[in-house]
C-alpha cells in the first residue's frame, strides 16, 4: 500500500517535536561523533565571506553556525528546519553561541517561500531522504540557488552499512513495535542508492552530482549511553520505544543491546559503523 505522504508529513512532525530536547540535549555528543561529515560539507561548498548560504533541516543548527564564522558579518546563514521546536532549539543555541549572521526559519523544503536564485551555496546534513517529496525539494533547492552555486548534501547509506541504526530498527520490526519499512517510502535508508540520488538531483535540473564515500564509528561509552542516544534522537525509532509499557521497554533495549553485541568493547564501550554519502553538485 503506497505511503500517505500528507500523512507522513504530519507524523514527522510530531516525532521531531517529540525528538527536539533529546537533540538539544545531546547535541554536542552528536557534533563530536558526525564532525567529519560537517567537515566534508564545509570544505567542498566552500562558502566565502559575504555569501548567503541556506541551510535545509538544520536541526540544533551547529553545522550553519560554523559556516557563519566563513562567511563573516558581511554573508548570511538562513537556517531552516520544519519542525519549530528544532527551529528554537537553533535559536537558542545561537543565541548562547552570540551569533548575530544567522537566521532562524520554519521552512518546508519542498515549498521554500524564498524568492527565485536568492542563495549562493545550499547544505543539508541528513535530511532529504526524510523528506515526503526530495524531488520536489531539490527541484526547489535548484530554483532558490544561483547558477553555477554548490549544492552539498549528505545521506545515509543502506542498512547494510550503517548497522548503529539498522539493528535497533530490525530488533524493534522482529518485536512487533513497528513496520517493516515500505520500498520507496521516505526514511533513513530511503536515498542509499547512488543511482536513485544522481536520478533525483540531475531530475531537480543540477549538473551530474559528485559522490564520496564518508565512514566513521558511533561511539557510545557504555550500553547506558547507547540506549539514551537511541530514545533521544532515533526518531521515529525513539518514537515507538518511548510508547512501549515499560516492561516490554526494557525488554526491547535487552534485545537491541544483544543484537549490538558485536560491536562492543572490552571495557564496555560501543563502537558502530556508519556510512554515508557526501554529494556535491551544482
Amino acid at each position: 500500500m503506497p505511503v500517505d505522504l500528507d500523512e507522513y508529513r504530519d507524523q514527522s512532525r510530531q516525532t521531531w517535536a517529540l525528538m527536539a530536547s533529546g537533540w538539544e540535549k545531546r547535541r554536542e555528543w552528536v557534533m563530536e561523533q558526525t564532525r567529519v561529515v560537517s567537515d566534508w560539507l564545509l570544505e567542498r561548498t566552500d562558502a566565502q565571506p559575504g555569501q548567503t548560504v541556506l541551510e535545509l533541516a538544520a536541526g540544533t543548527g551547529d553545522l550553519g553556525f560554523n559556516i557563519a564564522e566563513r562567511v563573516d558579518q558581511h554573508g548570511k546563514v538562513i537556517s531552516t528546519d520544519f519542525s519549530p521546536e528544532m527551529v528554537e532549539v537553533a535559536r537558542r543555541v545561537g543565541q548562547d553561541r552570540g551569533v548575530s549572521n544567522v537566521e532562524h526559519r520554519v521552512l518546508d523544503a519542498e515549498r521554500m517561500g524564498l524568492e527565485d536564485d536568492s542563495v549562493d551555496v545550499v547544505v543539508c546534513r541528513y535530511g532529504y531522504m526524510l523528506m515526503a517529496d526530495p524531488a520536489a525539494a531539490l527541484e526547489e533547492t535548484r530554483r532558490v540557488l544561483r547558477d553555477g552555486g554548490p549544492l552539498g548534501f549528505v545521506v545515509w547509506m543502506g542498512p547494510d552499512r550503517n548497522p548503529w541504526a539498522a539493528i535497533p530498527g530490525m530488533t524493534l520490526v522482529q518485536r512487533g513495535h513497528m513496520p517493516p519499512p515500505e520500498p520507496g517510502a521516505p526514511g533513513i535508508f530511503a536515498l542509499g542508492d547512488p543511482d536513485r540520488i544522481r536520478e533525483l538531483v540531475t531530475g531537480a535540473g543540477l549538473a551530474e552530482p559528485r559522490l564520496e564515500e564518508i565512514t566513521f564509528d558511533f561511539q557510545y561509552s557504555d550500553a547506558d549511553d547507547a540506549w539514551d542516544a537511541l530514545v533521544s534522537l532515533g526518531g521515529p525509532l525513539a518514537k515507538a520505544v518511548r510508547a512501549l509499557p515499560e516492561e516490554e521497554a526494557g525488554a526491547s533495549r535487552e534485545a537491541i543491546l544483544e543484537n549490538m553485541g558485536q560491536f562492543r568493547n572490552e571495557d564496555g564501550s560501543y563502537a558502530a559503523p556508519a556510512a554515508a554519502w557526501g554529494v556535491l553538485a551544482r
